[in-house]
Order: structure tokens, then C-alpha cells, then sequence
């Protein structure tokens, strides 16, 4: 957590950006480390992105299981 509604996010590219909370995720969920995130990085600065939806750890288990991710 970067503070002022900023996080950093190690992309699966490699990437490590600098990820904004959109208020309607702010409201809702709570973001930690180690949480699987779906993020839409900036299409004119590639090292910033908006993070848009959280995986919670069952639906994480539910995508491994079903090989919908590679680790």
C-alpha cells in the first residue's frame, strides 16, 4: 500500500505498477498482500495501472483447480 488509494501491483508480464483503487472497489473490498487482482494498465503510461476486481482466496482455489491459472 502506497497510501492515498494507490498499491503497488507485480503484473504477471513482470511488470511492477503502480495500481489505482477505483472508488467502487474502495467501498467494497479491502485489498492485501498476496491478493489476485485483475488490473487495466494505462494504454499511455505502461507502469500505471486501475485495479479492478479482487479475487477472494475460494475463488482463487476454484481457478487453479479448473487450470484457469498457471501456478
Amino acid at each position: 500500500m502506497l497510501g492515498a488509494n494507490h498499491i503497488r501491483v507485480r503484473c504477471e508480464d513482470g511488470v511492477t505498477r503502480t495500481g489505482r483503487i477505483k472508488g467502487k472497489i474502495k467501498k467494497r473490498l479491502w485489498i492485501r498482500e498476496g491478493d489476485l487482482l485483475i488490473v487495466i494498465p494505462w494504454s499511455f503510461q505502461d507502469e500505471k495501472c486501475d485495479i479492478v476486481y479482487r479475487y477472494i482466496k475460494p475463488q482463487v482455489d476454484w481457478l487453479k483447480k479448473h487450470n484457469y491459472l498457471n501456478q
